[in-house]
């Protein structure tokens, strides 16, 4: 048996590359076969940064400020550094004459459009907190949302498909056709006070979006200017609501410190700096807030929307127009984008780099990105809302084994360990649940201690939910949520697995699997599949054969059902939970 000579210290901690750090100099024998606990400390070679989003606007314009920041190709606006500062400060200007205090939330519910990205910044910029809402949500969805964290003012868009957003705030404040000047006194929202709309119409009770921006005088910018200093980092920028999957959404509460500096790290290994980024994920998800605009900002790179909701068409033909160098979006999307470029092929000639996050990503998807689309490069980025969307992510250089089988690497200044069920730490290359400690952990869920409590320890670590391996090297691979996992006759399945395999099939083009009941077995497994155009029907027995021999046989779907798309978010994520109502209800 092997024998190893190792360095200790009293509290050990394991640098991003496995090895020891330690202020000590004794020297013990360990065996080989001891496994060492999943847990690591990734030590970044840069310092964490103490500033506000607002005092990381004045950088980038003050360095930049000639380079575009935002491009909306259906509105038809441009944006330079210094020209989108000018415009969030007499926005920021408009919410204090409004009234607004610092810790005021400011509720955005609309599209992707320009006002999304100058009302987060705005808030920013004036000690506010900006509250992304699904532009899809219906009026029950809106109000939960706007009375959970307590929105006094609201800025929304005129309309978005087929939703008139004034409609729907006239259901759940009727009071507002009957207010003035944006001065409103709802019964159901007590502390909701104006209603902007981006709308050249001027609603009964509410403000136009223009006429807010032109409220300030130059002194009035000044003081905006001048409150930059005064503004905590540690204080609460964004609310993120969790994509409500299941249930209600909560509402995590993340801080400038925690937005700047996961931006910058995630930024930099995404490789943002000057890139011309084409933007189809919603702004008001942690990947918009997170992973796109506020690393846009860090690095100096420019932010292009082809439309104001996910067009994979209209995508396509932003990379070409607008040179984009870099695309984001989740594995959804780029499913789609891969089917509309096979019947378009378009000319993508500067696109190098396709980062996709928001939900898992199969090994074939990951291929058929660089095949189809003809980009050289797929960055990886895993994590959750409360961790400001990011804790794992590709790291530069990795190779292709590493960007198909792993979630990447764990992001710097963050520690990460892998439990099991008891709560004790289990050996590398173990699965168990995944939690992280460290900068980008979230304050907490606003007015919900139960929740908080039960996602967030007393120590400081967040508990993922994450069914997760952890190496020594510092990369992980995902199993699956622990939720998710389906136990057919006391064999534990994750759908993940499966997922991936069926992926690979020729007439699959997605595939999602859910445990169904089963008297017997307790559960059993069941393939939503959506096919590739012109396939022939799929049947249980043709998934069998293409099984046979490569999965366990209890691993093989019991069920396939063929669909033509899968109730999702708007952020992209299938709802699982909507699939099993689907399954109940054939019954």
């Amino acid at each position: 048996m092997e024998i190893l000579n190792l360095k200790i210290q009293s509290i050990r901690r394991i640098s991003c590359n496995g090895t020891f750090f330690s202020t000590g100099t004794q020297f013990v024998r360990r065996l080989s076969t001891d496994p060492r606990p999943s847990y690591l400390y990734c030590i970044g070679k840069e310092k964490l940064n103490y500033k506000t989003l607002g005092q990381q606007l004045d950088d980038t314009a003050e360095k930049l400020p000639n380079t575009e920041a935002l491009v909306s190709c259906h509105e038809g606006k441009r944006y330079t550094f210094s020209s989108i500062r000018d415009a969030v400060d007499r926005l920021a200007a408009g919410f204090l004459k409004l009234g607004l205090n610092q810790g005021d939330r400011v509720g955005i519910f609309a599209p992707n459009n320009v006002h999304w990205y100058l009302t987060m910044m705005g808030a920013a910029r004036a000690g506010l907190v900006s509250v992304g809402i699904n532009p899809a949500f219906q009026a029950p969805e809106v109000e939960y949302c706007l009375a959970k964290v307590g929105v006094k003012a609201l800025v929304t868009a005129n309309s978005f498909k087929n939703r008139q957003y004034y409609d729907i705030l006239e259901r759940i404040c009727p009071e507002l056709k009957d207010s003035k000047d944006g001065h409103l006194k709802s019964n159901k929202l007590p502390h909701l006070k104006s209603v902007v709309i981006d709308s050249q119409d001027k609603w009964a009770g509410t403000l136009r979006f223009d006429d807010l921006l032109d409220w300030s005088d130059k002194d009035d910018l000044q003081k905006v200017s001048h409150m930059q200093s005064g503004i905590t980092p540690d204080a609460p920028c964004n609310i993120q609501f969790t994509s409500g999957t299941t249930g209600q959404p909560k509402a995590a509460v993340l801080t400038h410190f925690n937005l700047i500096n996961n931006a910058y790290f995630n930024g930099k290994r995404n490789e943002m700096e000057g890139h011309r980024i084409l933007v189809q994920n919603p702004l008001f998800h942690a990947y918009g807030v997170a992973i796109s605009i506020t690393p846009a900002l860090c690095h100096g790179a420019t932010i292009v929307l082809p439309t104001d909701g996910f067009n994979p068409e209209a995508s396509l033909r932003a990379i070409v127009d607008e040179n984009c160098t870099m695309v984001h979006g989740t594995p959804t999307m780029y499913v789609d984008l891969i089917k509309k470029q096979r019947e378009l092929q378009l000319p993508i000639k500067t696109a190098d780099i396709a980062v996709t996050g928001g939900a898992l990503c199969s090994p074939q998807l990951f291929k058929d990105i660089k095949n189809v689309l003809g980009l050289k490069k797929v960055n990886s980025v895993f994590g959750m809302t409360e961790l400001t969307a990011v804790c794992f992510q590709s790291m530069i250089g990795d190779d292709e084994d590493k960007i198909l089988n792993t979630v990447g690497h764990l992001q710097d200044h963050l520690e990460a360990k892998v439990i099991d069920g008891n709560g004790n730490t289990v050996p590398f290359g173990q699965p168990g649940e995944l939690c992280v400690r460290g900068y980008s952990v979230m304050l907490h869920y606003l007015n919900d201690e139960v929740k908080t409590k039960e996602t967030l320890s007393e120590s400081g670590w967040l508990h993922t939910g994450d069914q997760f391996v952890l190496y020594e090297n510092g990369y992980g691979q995902i199993v699956g949520r622990l939720k998710e996992m389906i136990i057919r006759g006391g064999e534990n399945i994750f759908p993940k697995e499966i997922e991936d395999f069926l992926a690979t099939h020729p007439d699959i083009l997605e595939t999602h699997v859910i445990g169904v009941d089963d008297e017997r077995l307790g559960e059993e497994v069941c393939a939503y599949v959506r096919l590739q155009d012109g396939a022939k029907n799929l049947t249980r027995e043709d998934l069998k054969k293409f099984c046979k021999g490569k999965l366990a046989h209890f691993k093989i779907p019991r069920f396939i059902r063929v669909v033509k798309d899968f109730p999702r978010t708007t952020s992209g994520k299938i709802q699982k939970f909507k699939l099993k109502e689907i399954f109940k209800n054939e019954k």
